[in-house]
């Protein structure tokens, strides 16, 4: 159970992060990225900013180093942004959950019959 406070910053945080993703960062290597959700530790010290990267594998791997290596601009930038007297550590992890939605609604597609054609009458 997550203390009102921590789920109020975890939304913060979550705000804060995709704004300075996509508008802040300018390296060429980051690619089309969504931040999906934020876990904080229950003593505000680690950040795990989970996200999900468009594109494929390759790309994603690009992805991901790049943002691992921005981790210190990436907590600068929300420290500046949001007021807290210890600022957590930034760690990122890829969210893979909606490609593995995606993958099982076409599944079911597959497996599911096709309506009977209904009659005009």
């Amino acid at each position: 159970m997550t203390s009102p406070r921590i789920a109020r910053l975890r939304e913060l945080f979550k705000q804060e992060a995709s704004v300075i993703l996509q508008r802040s960062m300018n390296d060429p290597r980051v690619g089309f990225v969504s931040v999906t959700d934020v876990d904080l530790s229950g003593d505000l010290r680690h950040a795990k900013i989970f996200v999900s990267v468009y594109g494929n594998a390759k790309e994603k791997t690009r992805t991901m180093a790049a943002l691992t290596s921005a981790r210190g601009f990436v907590r600068t930038e929300l420290a500046r942004r949001i007021r807290l007297r210890y600022f957590p550590q930034v760690h990122f992890q890829m969210d893979e959950s909606i490609e593995r939605g995606a993958r099982v609604n076409s599944l079911l597609r597959q497996v599911k019959p096709p309506d009977p054609p209904q009659d005009p009458a």
